[in-house]
């Protein structure tokens, strides 16, 4: 009979630890409560001087479908994220809601996203409901990470204005795809491939005082919520002559 009771309370210590894991591994899916506002004195599209330093780029990209956000910003980490918002009230509100890319950083009313107001509507199930939802401010919302799909298009870099060759050099990294976080960039010199571990100067914008001579590579990590890390190496290299303005593209693009 000890046994049995023995093999009983294996069995249900077995059941119990894969129903913990499922739950663990669906929740990496599952839905955050938080509120949602929107730029109140802004067109339909977000803003060219966001937090995260995307300039114009940041306004536009995503069709205007972006956000501010406030504790997600992570010290600049967040941005280029992707997240699915839906606000909650069923009077108004679709059950898709809207993917935003985060470009900003702000909060407002105890919110967690201030959406560009393209974005703010889109929540709503028709016209009339968005402006119903714009009427109101400020709505109680549910959002998770979803993964961020560019078609036809590669991580880019765009060098900032800024930037002096060969002493001052900046960028950005313009449609990031998937749902993990670019968490350090690398600059190699492709001859002898010594790479210069850069420095996040303030939201998506990395910088060196002194980049490598000669065609520059570019290595990114990145950082999964699971722990998971990988380089990413493009197959296109920065020219020798670059110049601040100009973009490249890398060639890569995350399979999402």
């Amino acid at each position: 009979m000890a046994l049995s009771i023995q093999s009983l309370l294996i069995l249900f210590t077995t059941l119990l630890l894969k129903e913990t894991l499922v739950v663990a591994e669906t929740c990496s899916n599952c839905f955050t409560h938080s509120r949602a506002a929107y730029y109140p004195n802004s067109d339909e599209q977000g803003t060219d001087v966001g937090a995260c330093g995307f300039g114009s780029f940041g306004a536009t990209i995503n069709g205007g479908d972006v956000s501010a956000v406030s504790d997600l910003y992570r010290n600049g980490v967040g941005c280029g994220a992707c997240y699915q918002v839906r606000c909650t009230n069923s009077n108004y509100c679709s059950d898709t809601g809207v993917t935003v890319v985060i470009t900003d950083q702000g909060s407002s009313h105890d919110t967690d996203f201030i959406l560009s107001q393209r974005a703010f509507g889109r929540m709503a199930q028709t016209k009339d409901a968005a402006a119903s939802l714009l009427a109101l401010g400020v709505v109680d919302i549910e959002y998770r990470r979803v993964s961020c799909s560019y078609p036809n298009k590669n991580i880019t870099i765009k060098i900032d204005e800024n930037s002096n060759y060969p002493h001052y050099f900046a960028f950005v990294l313009w449609y990031q795809q998937g749902d993990k976080d670019i968490t350090a960039v690398q600059l190699c010199e492709t001859q002898n491939f010594v790479c210069k571990l850069l420095d996040r100067s303030h939201g998506a914008v990395w910088t060196t005082n002194s980049p490598p001579s000669g065609p520059l590579s570019l290595r990114m990590l990145l950082s999964g919520e699971d722990g998971d890390e990988s380089w990413i190496i493009p197959v296109n290299n920065i020219p020798e002559n670059w110049k601040g303005g100009e973009t490249y593209d890398t060639g890569v693009q995350i399979n999402v």
